[in-house]
């Protein structure tokens, strides 16, 4: 809807700043209520990190590598895993500028089936219900508004001590603009970003070496998960993986750069890409002016209703901080607007949000880990299948994946999962809905998975969930199998 058409052109009952996942959930769950809505993003596109320069980029650009590598075919067919001698930079991105300028489109078909009107430009709080609206060549405009969702994102850090040039030396978003594929690269940071940067460039035949300041990748995930990530980049993608180690000095000499570790060790290479962590979005905003205040990364803090310290102002996504996945702010929007306005419709974020690194092997979890668990005492059992052992993983090639459940002995509710393999993304969807409605093994045992499908696996997770259970109570003279543990005839625990 163009602003001349609204009987006061310049007040809504919501102004959202910030185009990218929660900002356009956010602004059509409002409209989809009958709220007038208007959505400025200082991009000239919509779709914020999300779309521009983070999940669809990186996710887009890891499917280009696989297919120009052929590392989807995994040897099969006497087909050999062989990056292409050919391949250019431009071949590089074509694809995921298409998915982009796709993304694009039906983003603003998206705002336009819902009459959001659109502002371009830079937005700046002159208080707690106004601000003005800077574009260039544009005259100023103030633009009011009884609630205001700030999702502006987050942006990578850049620590001084490296000399950034976005050549050499570069961060998650100017890897994007390198010019050629490097030949030598060093990954700084063992997070999701350094580890699917580091995979995407090694599927290409670059000699990546990934330095990584903590014991094991992605702490967060479960151990095995960490372990078979670590070993799958090694064997299958030559990566070399520095564990415990930190980045002491960086200098760039005719377009080469000499990486000093910590132990003392020098490394060239042509490209340096630092992952060392993000921070909100927040420096251009003016905040204080409107009350609301952030922390030292500027993150904006929120109460469970992601409403800020102002109370008409809200916040939701990166620019708030953990978990910064953009699955969860899409929710978090919705969340902050359905409070916002007391619309009795969604009221809290899932506790059970899947998880997913786009790395090669791709890694998924939901819930609990191991370490987790331990640390919190927690009595678990463990359920695991192995895709090596499952026909659909035998006809793609997938023998490394798996899937691990943990569950409570007793109960044998399901308390968390872990996917590594073709497709984690999609299967810990089964998990993360189980979860959500408190279901048990018996969900899995019960149900019925195509065959040959990897999904199946669930079910073969929870028959060994149960034999494990058998040996514990076996190997426990005095303890006793309760009704929950012990199975029924229709479960057919040791079929095949």
């Amino acid at each position: 809807m163009s602003d001349d058409l609204l009987p006061h052109p310049d007040h809504f009952d919501l102004v959202v700043i910030g185009g990218g996942p929660a900002g356009e959930k956010g602004a059509a769950q409002a409209a989809y209520f009958g709220k007038r809505v208007c959505l400025i993003d200082k991009a000239p596109r919509p779709g914020g990190a999300a779309v521009n320069t983070g999940t669809i980029p990186s996710k887009t650009l890891r499917e280009t590598a696989l297919y120009f590598s052929g590392l989807r075919q995994r040897g099969l067919y006497g087909v050999d895993y062989t990056v292409k001698s050919d391949i250019t930079i431009s071949d590089f991105m074509f694809r995921e500028r298409a998915v982009v300028e796709a993304e694009w489109e039906r983003i603003n078909q998206n705002l336009d089936r819902h009459d959001i009107a659109k502002v371009q430009g830079l937005a700046r709080f002159l208080g707690p219900n106004a601000v003005e609206v800077r574009s260039y060549r544009q005259p100023v405009r103030r633009i009011t508004g009884e609630l205001f969702l700030v999702v502006t994102g987050s942006a990578p850090l850049r620590p001084e001590t490296y000399p950034f040039d976005d050549q050499v030396v570069v961060d998650s978003d100017s890897v994007l603009r390198l010019e050629k594929i490097p030949t030598r690269m060093i990954v700084v940071g063992g997070g999701v970003i350094g580890t699917e940067y580091a995979c995407i460039f090694g599927a290409l035949g670059c000699k990546v070496t990934l330095v990584n300041t903590r014991p094991r990748l992605l702490q967060q995930l479960d151990p095995d998960a960490s372990e078979a990530l670590e070993t799958g980049m090694t064997r299958r993608l030559g990566v070399s993986v520095m564990d415990n180690t930190d980045v002491a000095r960086v200098v760039v000499t005719d377009d080469v750069a000499d990486v000093t570790l910590s132990s003392g060790t020098t490394l060239q290479a042509d490209c340096v890409l630092v992952t060392v962590g993000r921070r909100g979005n927040t420096d251009e905003l003016d905040l204080p002016s409107a009350g609301v205040t952030v922390n030292t990364r500027g993150y904006i803090d929120t109460d469970p209703f992601y409403r800020t310290s102002t109370s008409n102002i809200y916040a939701a996504g990166d620019v708030i901080g953990f978990p910064a996945l953009a699955s969860v702010s899409m929710e978090q929007a919705r969340v902050a607007i359905c409070h916002a306005f007391d619309l009795q419709y969604k009221r809290a974020v899932s506790r059970y949000v899947p998880y997913c690194v786009w790395t090669i092997p791709e890694v998924a979890m939901v819930g609990e880990t191991e370490d987790s668990l331990r640390g919190d005492s927690t009595d678990y059992e463990v359920g695991k299948a192995s895709f090596k052992v499952n026909a659909r993983g035998e006809i793609i090639g997938e023998l490394e994946g798996f899937i691990k459940l943990l569950f409570e002995p007793g109960t044998q509710r399901i308390l968390g999962a872990t996917v590594v393999g073709e497709g984690a993304s999609e299967l810990i969807h089964v998990v993360s809905c189980a979860m959500h409605f408190g279901a048990t093994l018996d969900l899995f045992i019960q149900s019925v998975f195509n065959y040959p499908t990897l999904g199946e696996s669930f079910k073969y997770a929870a028959y060994d969930g149960l034999q494990r259970l058998q040996k514990r109570v076996a190997t426990m003279p005095g303890l006793r199998m309760s009704a929950a543990m012990r199975p029924t005839p229709s479960m057919g625990i040791r079929a095949e």
